[in-house]
């Protein structure tokens, strides 16, 4: 069904599902994939990867450093650059993996990763489409859904570890997802039953991350790029959607020359559980990248 690899990047080792198309009559296009803010390839993600497996993709599914089962020290350093920087690694591999077709790849981000593919895809105008749902698309607005006491202290605690990591010290963590009133990154109502929903009993996944992510983490606005999207983008937004704000991520659509926004009527989390989305991505890749009429 999918063959686990490694795939370098800067000297480490991400770990990564191949899934594979029945036989194609030619190379496939292929979907790259990884999951958002502390999560990994195995938090509801495989059922994406197979609904895009069965449509004739290739999907390369994949940790990144730090996390997971992917190499990298310190554990659960949640870094945006590097995290670009798998992306580019994972579709670099992609492209000359045997059966693909390098000019048909796709990038795929939910959440903290939705806002990661629209910042590679602009950078890189070979990317053949783009998938972003409930998309991370500017800090600013999100922070603003965060109690000011908890700001306060994730960037005194973002101090603290950056200091740390410069005195050769472990990463100070925090949690990722906590109940309302608790310090965390995430902590509307849907964010901890959201992340219990998705993580199976085997999962590699934490709840925590390195702190000092909270001192670059107010100037990440992936969302401005989208105006140099020349390729075709979905956007998939919820409208009651708690963790990653609507309007910013429907303003980036819109700055987006071949963009096609759709609306859910849930949370932030419920995304991973309707068949309906996976209908609708699939539809937009045969349209898009293999050309299969509506």
């Amino acid at each position: 069904m999918r063959d686990d690899i490694r795939i370098p990047s800067r000297g480490e080792q991400i770990a990564a599902y191949v899934y594979r198309p029945d036989a194609t009559g030619g190379d496939a296009p292929c979907v790259v994939m990884a999951h958002g803010f502390s999560a990994t390839r195995d938090d509801g993600l495989p059922g994406y990867a197979e609904a895009f497996r069965d449509a004739g993709f290739v999907v390369v599914l994949f940790d990144y450093r730090h996390f997971g089962a992917s190499t990298g020290e310190p554990r659960q350093l949640l870094d945006i650059a590097r995290q670009h920087d798998d992306y580019r690694a994972v579709i670099g591999w992609a492209r000359g993996l045997d059966g693909v077709d390098p000019d048909r790849i796709v990038v795929w981000g939910s959440s903290f990763s939705g806002g990661h593919v629209l910042a590679i895809a602009a950078a890189d105008p070979r990317i053949a489409a783009v998938i972003s749902q409930a998309p991370h698309t500017d800090s600013i607005p999100t922070l603003m859904l965060v109690p000011p006491r908890n700001i306060a202290r994730l960037v005194v605690a973002g101090l603290r570890d950056q200091l740390g990591a410069w005195l050769g010290r472990p990463p100070r963590l925090v949690a990722a997802a906590g109940d309302p009133g608790t310090l965390a990154a995430m902590t509307a109502p849907e964010a901890k039953p959201g992340f219990a929903a998705l993580v199976g009993q085997n999962s590699k996944w934490r709840n925590e991350f390195a702190a000092r992510l909270m001192l670059t983490f107010g100037f990440y606005r992936p969302g401005l790029k989208t105006k140099r999207l020349k390729m075709p983008l979905l956007m998939c937004v919820c409208d009651n959607d708690a963790t990653t704000p609507v309007a910013p991520a429907v303003k980036a659509a819109k700055r987006a020359p071949r963009a096609e926004l759709r609306h859910y009527p849930y949370g932030h989390f419920d995304i991973y559980h309707d068949p309906q989305v996976k209908a609708d991505q699939v539809a937009f890749l045969h349209r898009t990248v293999q050309g299969v009429p509506a």
